[in-house]
């Protein structure tokens, strides 16, 4: 007898397990298509804003209109990151010479990755920054199903490397445009708390709270939380 209930649980729970990734399939298949369809329709709205920035790019000096940097998506699939360019053509030099002559913010570049000054951003560069309207060419990469509209910050191989622990939760999504990074402070945030969002979303994932940060993304861009 016990033998036979031990089968009988052993089949209830591997049933649970196959409506749970069906439920899941379902859920990401929904995700993917509410992310080709968003994004698609934002191109083409966008499309003379998107004119008037890469114009503007142009103007500001030379180098390309686009800048593509390698992150680490889902299961660890490399991909090219797409942003407006708002460095300028030399920006590891610049940015090299500065670290190397100034220690504190060699070390606030250790530990956030950022500068709240970069000397390698452009002028018309910081303004894109600040608006978010740099972020606009990952609308592609979400076409490609390189990103969603939602999910956890699109970090480098050397970045994950300092997730620790939290690596397989980031590797579990589809990194995003937007997330609850996004939301709650951007840089304003230090990097084990984005580390911690990342993986709070991948553990608690959802349509509803996609569309919950989705919805709360048009306030923390117009407010400028945490831009630099």
């Amino acid at each position: 007898m016990h033998g036979r209930g031990a089968i009988t649980d052993l089949f209830v729970r591997v049933a649970s397990d196959r409506r749970n990734a069906l439920t899941t399939a379902i859920k990401l298949a929904i995700k993917r298509i509410g992310d080709l369809t968003v994004a698609a329709c934002a191109l083409l709205a966008l499309l003379p804003v998107l004119v008037v920035v890469a114009l503007l790019i142009q103007g500001s000096g030379p180098g390309g209109i686009f800048y593509g940097h390698s992150r680490v998506g889902r299961n660890g699939r490399r991909f090219r990151c797409l942003k407006f360019r708002t460095m300028y053509l030399d920006a590891d030099q610049r940015l090299a010479m500065l670290l190397a002559n100034d220690p504190a913010l060699a070390a606030e570049w250790s530990r956030t990755r950022k500068l709240d000054r970069d000397p390698r951003v452009s002028p018309i560069g910081t303004l894109l920054r600040k608006t978010s309207l740099d972020e606009l060419p990952q609308l592609i990469n979400v076409l490609r199903g390189e990103m969603s509209l939602v999910g956890p910050r699109p970090v480098t191989q050397e970045e994950l490397s300092r997730y620790g622990t939290s690596a397989r939760h980031y590797l579990q999504m589809t990194p995003g445009i937007t997330g609850l990074w996004q939301v709650s402070g951007r840089n304003n945030l230090s990097y084990a708390e984005r580390v911690r969002l990342d993986a709070a979303y991948a553990r608690h994932w959802s349509l509803g709270a996609d569309l919950r940060i989705l919805l709360s993304t048009p306030v923390a861009v117009l407010l400028r939380q945490g831009a630099r």
